[in-house]
């Protein structure tokens, strides 16, 4: 596979997560939207980190990445838990009634 392969992935990974965050109502599929948005990210950084010199710069950035998104999943679902316990239901567009 050439570097091209890999972007054509990510590149339709990053779609699906950008229209399914566009989208959704439901915080989970939200939250697994953006999880589709940085997997493509680590695609790209593992894909340039393996075309560019074999250096493990990109997969140390893909470890970054990959811990970034455990802390946002535990925080997102802390915040998806509390609009539940609130309004009864997981739609993100009751978190607006939240300022009123």
């Amino acid at each position: 596979m050439d570097l091209n392969s890999y972007l054509i992935i990510s590149s339709i990974l990053f779609s699906l997560g950008l229209f399914g965050v566009i989208t959704r109502r439901n915080g989970v599929a939200v939250l697994m939207s953006i999880e589709l948005i940085l997997n493509a990210a680590n695609i790209n950084f593992i894909a340039f980190s393996r075309f560019s010199g074999m250096d493990l710069s990109g997969h140390i950035f893909s470890l970054f990445v990959i811990i970034l998104a455990a802390a946002e999943a535990a925080v997102a679902l802390a915040i998806i838990l509390n609009i539940f316990n609130n309004f009864g239901s997981i739609n993100i567009d009751d978190a607006n009634k939240m300022s009123h």
